[in-house]
């Protein structure tokens, strides 16, 4: 038995939720997918995610979203984990903490098992346990559920990530990069049989910073002082990947994909 899975790039603020609603029927059509996941740490006003989202990206047809060091931004979402196991938040979190860090899904195809981790550079306010190490222990318990299963590594440097690449390979199906917001020109099929890809890009507005107002970014590069930028609404696109799986979980296709939204966030 094979398994298809389509995985959007991280989705900015309500734009990028836009795009999602518009573009995700036309993707399905062209990719026939048993399993669709999408990154949604930027989701709600470019950071984190609200219950109102995530219900919302459910309904369009989300079968899970992953998380990064937005996890916890948003105070109704940090109190709705234990209702929404489709939301998963960063495994190596403190094991008590709000949540889960994976979980084994049903797919028309087979069970498909999605796990999340965090990298250790760049995120100053989060501190958490080596994503290394604890991609080991938890490969070995997911392969006992399901030989396929896809790795969100929610990195800000493409050193940690191509690392985890080659570290996860032969231990889960897949390895997709998250947090940059741009998507890498690398989707390729490791030795191991794992596809891995640096970053998966963003699901939003594509003539922006990182989906984000690029006026307002500019301002706070110029005067040093901190602004909470609002969306961009230019240029709408999902970006993304599509994984093909063989019966023992080896990827066997791994190709990128830039679909354009045709319609205006005030249609």
């Amino acid at each position: 038995m094979a398994i298809t899975i389509l995985y959007l790039g991280e989705i900015v603020g309500k734009t990028g939720v836009f795009t999602v609603r518009k573009t995700l029927p036309a993707l399905r059509e062209r990719y026939k997918p048993d399993f669709v996941m999408a990154n949604a740490d930027s989701a709600t006003g470019g950071g984190g995610i609200g219950v109102q989202h995530a219900v919302y990206l459910r309904k369009l047809g989300v079968d899970c979203l992953t998380m990064g060091e937005g996890a916890y931004y948003k105070r109704d979402m940090t109190d709705y984990y234990p209702r929404a196991p489709w939301v998963l938040r960063p495994a190596n979190y403190p094991y008590d903490n709000p949540g889960r860090g994976w979980k084994v899904f049903e797919s028309p195809a087979g069970r498909i098992a999605v796990l999340v981790l965090l990298g250790q550079a760049g995120f100053p306010r989060v501190h958490l346990a080596n994503p290394f190490e604890a991609l080991e222990g938890l490969a070995e318990r997911i392969r006992k559920e399901t030989p396929f299963s896809v790795l969100d590594f929610h990195a800000a440097t493409s050193a940690e990530k191509r690392t985890m690449a080659f570290w996860a390979d032969g231990k889960v199906s897949a390895v997709i990069g998250s947090h940059g917001k741009a998507l890498t020109a690398d989707a390729r099929i490791l030795p191991g049989g794992a596809a891995a890809l640096t970053d998966c890009g963003r699901t939003g507005s594509l003539q922006s910073v990182g989906g984000m107002d690029p006026d307002q970014r500019l301002r706070e590069f110029r005067t040093g002082l901190p602004l909470w930028a609002s969306d961009g609404a230019l240029g709408l696109e999902a970006q993304g990947c599509v994984l093909g799986l063989d019966g023992q979980g080896r990827a066997v296709s791994f190709e990128t994909f830039r679909h354009p939204c045709k319609e205006k966030l005030d249609d």
